[in-house]
């Protein structure tokens, strides 16, 4: 069969089209197909009308609703962009029926492909417009940068609901009484702590440092490591957070110690200990640690979990030193008893610890201070005329709220504020900061900092599109990257109508990838895309797993959000998710993976050995852990896993009568996953979706459920060679990383469609996946770098442009 002829063109639409084409895509090109094509209805008639016909309707729709010579005719785009992707991947036809030659696939696709891109091309849809408020996250990092106040509000408010796999989506960010009481009573506090009336009455904030209950870390217990690296370098145990002082004055730093045994629960005054320190207002990291140099006698640093008599040592010491630490420096220390535990218990020995930190204040109070917040506040001072109060309050309210509203703001925007102002003033005599920060209250409350709203142009009729303004576009980008508010740079651009020219937008999307608030990607992307929001509820089973603890945990997360970082900070390949040569560990993380050489607390870059069996993210005891059970792997769940985030081509969900699978045989052997998965599939039910998922995830079976390496199961060697529906034969970690990088331009296209749900705060629809296309294409001459993928999705239609929903024509400002 002759392939099917394609041509490159330009496309040729409408005006209006055309200039929008050109304007958001510059010189793209687009796979264009004849009208009508004699080899793709062959291709149909061979390979689809069994199943799709009129009597059996298999996937809903019929040969009888295509029309090849318009894709916008007869069946509908979804259905046709679920055409090419089981085409694509060689799902359809099925296994079953008789597979077209890879030239005749690929002319099929060809033709499908061009005549999608073509008429997405000629007829342009950014996709439907959705009010979008704010997640907690980003109100959370939006009043930080507005306000420049160190504090995470996120726990104060509600969590959000999840669509699409994140949190940002506008369908599920819903508003209810109860979240605007919180937003209140959020902006209230926050307002009045950045202007500086924070309490000057004492009041007490409570740390409890995380205890997991584990035994052995490697034969050393997890609290004789240094736990912070805001914490001396030589220093053991305790702990350290974030406090927030609200005025200049005195504050009381104390802590109850214990002996880190299971019963954590009395607060004896015997084990308080304190000290009185002076702090400026503002964020501190205030902590409590042992220094090493009078660490106890090494037999007391061992614990014994042994049925063994295990002896005292005859001279134990009776004191250690505990530090007092803020910012990293010890401002004071105390001597504190060291003690043993009765031998009835199997921990015999325990050194102490810190089981709570506490801080109280402000005593003696000073003042407000000097803080980051009132610096960015207080940009006019009250003085000699013409700097009077209302002059100064105008000019204060209308800078902030220029940047929280993320416009221009107008008349009417500064006189409802200084309305708030004023009436605070004048309650109980007021003064002019009390009056200022109720207006803050009043900015942080607004729909206009709440929503990312946008308008459309007067008498717009619904279904039209229109490109967003450059404010909006900067706001959507800020959105996009920080998670937050634009800065006066990027607001200043794109009031100068300068941020989308081409040389502009790269070095604005370079400085802000290597901005600390780009953190927000890795915590907010990253963190739902891999799951890793999900490790902190995840509890291995403590028999099991008894080395599972707190510092292991949090260094499995910090190197995958170290490893995402690093991509993007480097504008590296998106391939190295798939397979890289190099992680991020440090010495506890790299023991658990049998890898020598590293020391110390600190992640770093570590570049790893051809047999190390690790790289990639499935290489990554994080990713392993949350797609594996308690006590035991999950083949289903990480083959799952791989399907969905990696391939975009999730299994559907399991019937609700599946019947668990069988640890034994029925002569009571203990089974292997491969035996039970075997067992399991036999059923014609479950085998359709098992051969797909089954192949990754026994690959992945030498590694156990918190992601060390392992050799047996169920008493047996572990064999991990397997192979693909298609025939390919691979082997361990290794081949399947060969596998998916075979199949590299599904990842990226998967991966591009998942961060563009991220940037546009939507679902993808059959509209936009010409535009995931186009990115992909334009990446893959360079190796798919991160930087080309997020200029794609800045650059792409959907980003910048908009339709006008059916339900309105025009909106004046939200406030």
């Amino acid at each position: 069969m002759m392939k099917i002829p394609t041509c490159l063109v330009r496309v040729v639409a409408p005006a209006a089209a055309a200039t929008l084409v050109t304007a958001v895509l510059g010189s793209a090109v687009f796979a264009s197909a004849p009208q009508y094509n004699e080899e793709a209805e062959a291709f149909l008639e061979k390979h689809c009308a069994r199943c799709h016909n009129d009597e059996r309707m298999a996937g809903n729709w019929t040969l009888s609703d295509v029309a090849l010579d318009d894709v916008s005719k007869g069946m509908n785009l979804a259905d046709w962009e679920s055409v090419l992707r089981v085409t694509q991947r060689g799902e359809m036809p099925p296994a079953s029926r008789p597979k077209p030659g890879h030239e005749e696939l690929q002319g099929f696709v060809d033709w499908l492909q061009g005549s999608l891109d073509g008429y997405a091309s000629a007829n342009p849809n950014p996709g439907r417009a959705t009010l979008r408020r704010l997640n907690r996250n980003e109100y959370s990092n939006a009043v930080r940068d507005l306000l420049h106040i160190n504090q995470d509000l996120s726990e104060a408010l509600p969590a959000d609901d999840s669509g699409y796999g994140f949190d940002n989506i506008a369908d599920v960010l819903s508003v209810s009484p109860v979240l605007m009481d919180r937003y209140l009573a959020v902006a209230g506090k926050v307002s009045r702590l950045a202007v500086g009336l924070g309490s000057d009455q004492p009041y007490t904030t409570t740390y409890q440092l995380p205890k997991d209950g584990s035994i052995l870390n490697q034969g050393v217990p997890s609290y004789d490591e240094r736990m912070s690296h805001y914490l001396p370098l030589d220093s053991r145990g305790g702990g350290v957070f974030e406090y927030y002082a609200p005025q200049d004055g005195e504050y009381e730093i104390s802590g109850y110690l214990n002996a880190n045994t299971n019963n954590e629960v009395d607060r004896l005054e015997d084990n308080r200990v304190s000290l009185r320190v002076p702090l400026t207002a503002g964020a501190h990291y205030i902590g409590m640690t042992f220094r090493k140099d009078l660490a106890l006698d090494e037999r007391v640093q061992i614990l014994h979990n042994t049925t063994e008599e295990v002896p005292l040592p005859s001279a134990p010491p009776t004191s250690l030193t505990l530090d007092f630490v803020v910012d990293g420096a010890r401002v004071g220390s105390t001597e504190v008893p060291s003690y043993y535990m009765s031998p009835r218990y199997a921990q015999h020995n325990f050194p102490r610890d810190v089981l709570e930190i506490n801080v109280a204040g402000p005593y003696e109070v000073i003042g407000p201070g000097v803080t980051p917040s009132r610096a960015k506040i207080f940009s006019c001072t009250p003085g000699i005329w013409p700097f009077t109060e209302n002059y100064c309050a105008q000019k204060i309210l209308g800078k902030l709220a220029r940047q929280a509203y993320r416009r221009p703001v107008e008349a009417n925007d500064i006189e409802r504020l200084m309305k708030v102002y004023r009436q605070a003033q004048t309650q109980s005599n007021s003064s002019f900061e009390q009056g200022i920060a109720a207006a803050i209250q009043a900015i942080l409350v607004s729909p206009s900092f709440l929503f990312l709203y946008e308008s459309d142009p007067q008498d717009a009729a619904p279904g039209t599109v229109h490109r967003i303004s450059d404010v909006e576009y900067a706001a959507r980008l800020a959105l996009f990257l920080w998670s937050s508010l634009p800065d006066e740079e990027l607001l200043s651009l794109a009031e100068k109508g300068k941020l989308r020219e081409p040389k502009v937008l790269q070095q604005q999307v370079a400085r802000m990838l290597t901005d600390d608030r780009a953190l927000a990607l890795e915590q907010n992307f990253a963190g739902q895309w891999l799951y890793l929001r999900n490790l902190e509820f995840h509890r291995p089973d403590v028999k099991e797993f008894p080395e599972f603890d707190v510092p292991l945990r949090d260094a499995m997360k910090r190197e995958s959000e170290l490893f995402f970082s690093s991509i993007v900070r480097n504008n590296a390949s998106i391939l190295d998710f798939l397979k890289s040569d190099y992680t991020f560990l440090n010495e506890r993380l790299a023991a658990h993976y049998g890898i020598a050489g590293v020391k110390g607390p600190e992640l770093r870059r570590v570049q790893l050995a051809p047999d190390s069996m690790r790289g990639g993210l499935l290489g990554q005891a994080s990713i392993l852990t949350v797609t594996s059970y308690a006590n035991h792997t999950s083949v289903v769940r990480r083959g799952q896993w791989v399907l969905a985030n990696l391939l975009a081509a999730p299994p559907p969900p399991a019937p609700p009568d599946v019947p668990a699978l069988k640890a034994e045989s029925t002569s009571g052997k203990a089974l292997n996953a491969r035996e039970q998965l075997a067992q399991h599939s036999k059923d014609p039910a479950c085998h359709s979706c098992h051969v797909r998922m089954d192949p990754i995830g026994l690959s992945l079976e030498k590694y156990d459920a918190i992601g060390r390496l392992r050799e047996l199961d169920a008493g047996r060697p572990i064999d991990v060679t397997t192979a693909m529906p298609d025939g390919r034969a691979f082997e361990g970690l290794y081949g399947l990383q060969d596998v998916l990088m075979d199949s590299r331009e599904q990842f990226a296209g998967a991966f591009t469609e998942r961060l563009m749900i991220y940037a546009l705060g939507r679902g993808l629809e059959a509209n936009d996946q010409p535009k995931v296309r186009q990115i992909i294409r334009t990446a893959r001459a360079n190796n798919y770098p991160m930087h080309e993928i997020i200029l794609g999705i800045l650059t792409s239609e959907p980003f910048n442009y908009r339709m006008v929903p059916a339900h309105e024509k025009t909106t004046a400002a939200v406030h």
